[in-house]
């Protein structure tokens, strides 16, 4: 009971942030929130949200990483990179996207349980690739948000619509600038992420990991090629968009589809 009324009141705080944000986005007159009121409104959903993943997650048996505990694991991981971030950085905005998606993680891990632990005698090496894979996809979906924000805002320019919510948008080149040190960051934790992944492939077919590694390798692939292009021919907008969001797909594709292949499409292992 406890557990739910915790998640019920976390995703409401997460609504409540996205709302504010929207308010500050969209409205015109009368109360305009203050973007540090938004923020602490998030970290208030972040505090229950870290409760409610220790209180699921975290247990003797090991960490429990089902598809819904590991689904909210990721959301907090990304709301607190965004809230870290938005005290120093403008990029505040990309919570009216993120957050919702946190709520719904909520929902999902409050509501639909499961096992799927990794246990206490796990290795060290293989503890570190977990939470450098979840860094990476984390600041990588970032990262997204930021390119479908930079999409609207270079598409409103072109239009020579420059009102509505865009004028709230910091200039479009200190977009594309956080656009690509996002990526920049989760590129190089991605990279660490593989590295410390293939200890783990003794056997890639018999562990079902073929396809997860494939599409993983594709899209560092994709982000790689993305820098390099960035730096050598000096890739920017539209072309920046599209690898970016190509890349996050192939990503989501790698992990959350590899989960959901494993724990709800292929037949469990007879014991």
């Amino acid at each position: 009971m406890t557990h739910t009324i915790f998640a019920t009141i976390a995703t409401l705080c997460y609504l409540a942030a996205s709302g504010l944000i929207g308010m500050r986005l969209f409205r015109k007159e009368g109360w305009i929130p203050e973007r540090s009121f938004a923020i602490a409104v998030g970290f208030a959903g972040l505090l229950l949200h870290s409760w409610l993943l220790w209180d699921s997650i975290f247990s003797q048996g090991g960490i429990n990483l089902g598809f819904y505990h590991a689904l909210a694991l990721t959301a907090w991981t990304i709301v607190a990179l965004l809230l870290v971030s938005s005290l120093t950085k403008p990029v505040d905005n990309l919570g009216l996207i993120l957050l919702p998606a946190a709520a719904l993680s909520l929902i999902l891990e409050a509501n639909f349980a499961e096992v799927a632990f990794l246990r206490p005698t796990a290795t060290w090496p293989l503890k570190i690739h977990v939470l450098l894979s979840m860094l990476a996809y984390s600041l990588l979906t970032l990262a997204s948000g930021q390119a479908i924000l930079l999409a609207l805002q270079d598409r409103h320019l072109r239009q020579r619509h420059p009102g509505g919510f865009i004028r709230t948008l910091p200039p479009l080149q200190t977009m594309e600038s956080l656009l690509f040190e996002m990526i920049s960051a989760g590129f190089v934790l991605l990279t660490l992420a593989l590295l410390s992944g293939f200890a783990f492939l003794e056997n890639m077919f018999a562990q079902h990991l073929v396809h997860k590694t494939v599409l993983s390798v594709l899209a560092w692939l994709v982000f790689g090629g993305l820098l390099v292009g960035r730096f050598r021919n000096g890739w920017r907008g539209r072309t920046a968009i599209i690898w970016t969001l190509g890349g996050f797909v192939i990503l989501i594709l790698a992990y959350f589809g590899t989960k959901i292949v494993l724990e709800f499409i292929l037949p469990p292992p007879v014991s």
